[in-house]
């Protein structure tokens, strides 16, 4: 997983429409930041993008709604995997961009409040998951190119290994409330890379 740009909807150009998305994208990370997701007001949206309510209501229906265009926007901004020729550096990229986004003050606080919804609102749940997933998805190719080059054993799953990345990450972030180091960042990639070496990420055939 990577870094997206700080502010959703802020580097595509395009018509009306496009605009109005952009503004509105927006106005919702600020808000997000600013109070989190069980403050979010679509009408207090709609003023903050300078938007007619009808329309925010009309497009995006929910706060729930906004939030999952938001994540997805999130998702679109953020850059391919990385490719250094060697699954450690690839590893220890997607670590280091995990942990700049985390720390990123308007980032961090968007990702936090989307997680803390997240354990209450299932769209806002299924924003998250879709939003990782991608990310997941685009990082596992690091995995399979490993593999390939005889770094890693056959059949090894590079969705669990990107997730053994960041997890130890996101769990000081969230739960034990610690610093986000980057010798955090590098030991989680030490131990998962030591593990995926070892077997422990192969796929169990049935």
């Amino acid at each position: 997983m990577d870094r997206p740009s700080r502010s959703a909807g802020t580097v595509r150009p395009g018509g009306r429409t496009a605009r109005v998305r952009a503004a509105v994208l927006e106005a919702t990370q600020d808000a997000l930041v600013e109070h989190g997701f069980h403050a979010l007001s679509m009408d207090q949206i709609a003023a903050r993008a300078g938007v007619g309510k009808t329309t925010v209501y009309r497009r995006w229906g929910t706060p729930a709604g906004l939030v999952t265009d938001l994540m997805n926007e999130l998702a679109n901004q953020s850059a391919p995997h990385s490719d250094t020729g060697g699954i450690e550096g690839d590893l220890r990229a997607n670590a280091l961009m995990v942990l700049e986004a985390i720390n990123d003050p308007r980032l961090g606080a968007t990702f936090q409040a989307v997680i803390a919804a997240a354990t209450g609102d299932e769209e806002a749940a299924r924003a998250l998951r879709t939003f990782y997933r991608r990310r997941i998805d685009e990082w596992a190719a690091v995995v399979d190119l490993a593999v390939a080059r005889g770094e890693l054993p056959p059949g090894t799953d590079g969705k669990e290994l990107i997730k053994a990345v960041s997890a130890p990450l996101y769990y000081r972030l969230v739960v034990t409330r610690e610093p986000v180091t980057r010798e955090a960042a590098l030991a989680s990639v030490d131990r998962a890379l030591a593990a995926a070496r070892a077997g422990a990420f192969v796929a169990e055939t049935v």
